[in-house]
């Protein structure tokens, strides 16, 4: 997302970092936008406190950094900001579609939207593992990359630029696979199971990872990330809306039309 960042023309001078402790991609906003005022925006009470914290130095360090002012997604004010940063925000969303009107509600006009999500590739060996098992999904289901685009201009956001990659991460462990998968968010999907699994669960899924260890003793989950961009344009008169045009205009143009020869 960072090397996307030089398509802004004109330097924000407020950015929003929109779920700043998991997306964690404040110190390269920071690099390319070093003048840009940063503010943070999370889901909980908690993950606000733990943004704040993160950026605050203990009294008796040399040079202090300012609180960063932060609210809850809910009280975002709208048009505060000329840049939106969402890193791994949306495929967490109970309600995509929500989630993208709020981001347009908080921009500027003419700001930008810069995100990252996850595609619908991610994490197939283990939705293959949890369905031979016959137990609910893992994850909710990650949008398409052409729908997520459509999501977009449905939203009210103009010219969305889409693209993605694969990556394949492997682990040492089973247990430091799942870890890492905690720290990228929940399971917001309806069907998911209903309550918390036990301890025999745990070690069965544990042992079904195990039988994936490949030749080096790793194990391996692909995630398809998928990267957007978008604008906040001008709102655009509704079709068949009245148009007012100045008297003054007509009269001017009416005048350059008799002026003009014959002929032309």
């Amino acid at each position: 997302m960072a090397e996307r960042l030089p398509v802004i023309r004109q330097a924000p001078a407020s950015w929003i970092d929109w779920g700043a402790v998991l997306g964690g991609g404040a110190d390269a906003v920071r690099a390319a936008l070093p003048a840009a005022r940063r503010q943070v925006v999370e889901p909980t009470a908690a993950l606000l406190a733990r943004s704040q914290a993160m950026v605050r130095r203990p009294w008796w360090s040399l040079g202090r950094r300012g609180e960063v002012p932060g609210v809850l997604e809910d009280d975002v004010p709208s048009a505060s900001a000329q840049l939106v940063w969402a890193n791994m925000v949306l495929q967490n969303s109970p309600q995509p579609l929500r989630t993208l009107a709020r981001w347009h509600a908080a921009l500027a006009e003419g700001g930008y939207l810069m995100f990252s999500t996850l595609g619908p590739n991610s994490l197939r060996e283990l939705r293959a593992l949890y369905a031979a098992q016959g137990w609910p999904v893992p994850h909710r289901a990650f949008v398409d990359m052409h729908d997520v685009g459509d999501q977009l201009l449905h939203s009210g956001f103009a010219d969305p630029v889409m693209d993605q990659e694969t990556l394949q991460l492997t682990w040492s462990s089973p247990e430091a696979l799942l870890a890492e998968l905690r720290g990228l968010g929940g399971n917001v999907d309806p069907s998911r199971h209903a309550g918390l699994r036990t301890p025999r669960w745990r070690e069965r899924l544990l042992a079904l990872l195990r039988e994936r260890v490949d030749g080096q003793g790793r194990l391996s989950l692909s995630f398809e990330v998928v990267y957007g961009h978008a604008v906040k344009a001008a709102p655009r008169a509704a079709a068949g809306a009245p148009v007012a045009v100045p008297l003054d205009q007509v009269r001017a143009s009416l005048r350059a039309k008799r002026a003009k020869p014959d002929g032309l």
